[in-house]
């Protein structure tokens, strides 16, 4: 074992490559030169990219749960998934192609996970059933996640061809009419506004299912 190699360090490193060079460069090899240390060193810690990508979520759904932790309980499951998806998506934000890699992955912390408990607690004291309040928070995850690698892959390409997703480029190569198709393109909008109107949604719907 490679001394003063720790798994703290080493996902550290990871974080950092990932955001200076994205997820496709982020791999065992490169990691390792990062550290300036030979590869297998790293084996000691982790066993392979996916549990690497693991310890990478954790590390990232800790801090959530401390941005969480630092606010006061929500007055309902409304306002505890609302905090909750806008932590979500500042923290995936925080790094380059963030939601794309932690996707998929497993928490390896169990007070990270425990953090659904207080949730689940209030939720069903106040009449919901525990398979709804599980959807809920898996419903909200994914649409964090989605919502987010949308908008960090247009981000993205934009940076590289700024004409991408201009909508008068669109409206020409749609040719004539669908002027309904060109009106809803004229009225998307990015960022903050749109991730609160598409939660809103979303929490909605969850409200509809737990009145059922």
């Amino acid at each position: 074992m490679t001394k003063g190699l720790t798994r703290e360090r080493i996902v550290a490193a990871a974080l950092e490559l990932l955001d200076d060079k994205g997820m496709d460069a982020l791999t065992v090899r490169a990691l390792a030169t990062r550290l300036d240390v030979r590869a297998p060193a790293l084996y000691w810690h982790v066993r392979n990219k996916q549990e690497l990508l693991d310890e990478m979520a954790t590390e990232v759904m800790r801090r959530v749960v401390g941005a969480l932790a630092a606010m006061p309980p929500g007055a309902d499951w409304r306002e505890d998934l609302a905090a909750y998806a806008r932590v979500l998506r500042a923290e995936y934000l925080l790094h380059r192609d963030g939601a794309r890699t932690f996707s998929g992955t497993r928490i390896t912390d169990p007070d990270v996970v425990r953090m659904k408990e207080p949730w689940f607690e209030r939720w069903i004291a106040s009449g919901w059933r525990l398979a709804d309040a599980a959807d809920a928070a898996d419903v909200v995850t994914a649409f964090v996640v989605g919502f987010v690698i949308e908008e960090q892959e247009q981000r993205q390409a934009a940076e590289t061809d700024p004409t991408r997703y201009s909508v008068a480029h669109r409206e020409v190569w749609l040719g004539e009419g669908a002027s309904l198709v060109k009106a809803a393109g004229r009225l998307h909008d990015e960022g903050d506004r749109r991730f609160e109107r598409h939660l809103g949604i979303v929490l909605d719907g969850l409200a509809t299912r737990r009145s059922g």
